[in-house]
């Protein structure tokens, strides 16, 4: 049976020696899975790791702060946990509404936190209750996240809709990439494609791949 640092080794070979893959970066996506975990794949040389669940997310950092990685946030963003987030995670992939930009830029004086790099999250689905703001609303939300003094544009991550081709989906996604480099010049990353379609999402211009089980085996049965 192979270990995490064997599947993270033969993954990074396969991206690697992917077209488009040299220069992406490969975010481990840890969730359910104990610290200890965390700490081999580490020992390897990963240093981005992935999580969205915050209590998991925010223990597991505090926890091996020591290890100088960077958290990425894949999950969905509550404006009530916002800033709880920022605290601990580098890059947020998930902002899909002013309203999360306006609570990362609350908070009482003294309550600063640091400038967060930022994805805008498009909901790919005809699903309003999915993650991920409307293509008709991405403009204006870029715009915003653009201006917010507590987060760095740096473009745009979607998750592959379950019944569509990852393919066509990521061709849609790359469309609403473009729309928000014009708004943005520096704004030119675009985080998608997971265990099952990075290769897909290599294709159509992803820089991010957020990559679990083909990495980390399956998860515990009771996280």
């Amino acid at each position: 049976m192979s270990t995490a640092a064997e599947r993270l080794a033969a993954v990074r070979d396969e991206i690697a020696s992917a077209p488009h893959g040299a220069d992406a970066t490969l975010v481990v996506v840890t969730k359910f899975h104990p610290a200890s975990l965390v700490q081999e794949l580490a020992a390897a040389g990963q240093r981005d790791m992935g999580e969205s669940r915050h209590p998991e997310a925010r223990d597991k950092a505090a926890e091996l702060e020591s290890f100088g990685l960077t958290w990425h946030y894949v999950g969905q963003l509550q404006r009530k946990k916002a800033r709880q987030v920022a605290r601990y995670a580098h890059v947020l992939h998930s902002i899909d509404s002013t309203a999360i930009v306006d609570a990362l830029e609350g908070g009482e004086p003294g309550d600063e936190l640091p400038v967060r790099d930022a994805f805008v999250q498009v909901n790919l689905t005809d699903d309003p209750g999915r993650g991920g703001v409307d293509p008709a609303s991405l403009e204006a939300l870029a715009e915003r996240v653009e201006a917010s003094p507590a987060l760095r544009l740096l473009g745009v991550m979607a998750i592959a809709p379950l019944g569509e081709e990852p393919a066509s989906a990521f061709a849609r996604l790359a469309t609403y990439a473009d729309r928000v480099h014009r708004i943005a010049p520096t704004a030119r990353w675009l985080s998608a494609g997971m265990s099952q379609d990075w290769r897909a999402a290599l294709e159509h211009g992803a820089t991010h791949l957020r990559i679990g089980t083909a990495i980390t085996g399956e998860r515990p049965s009771t996280p």
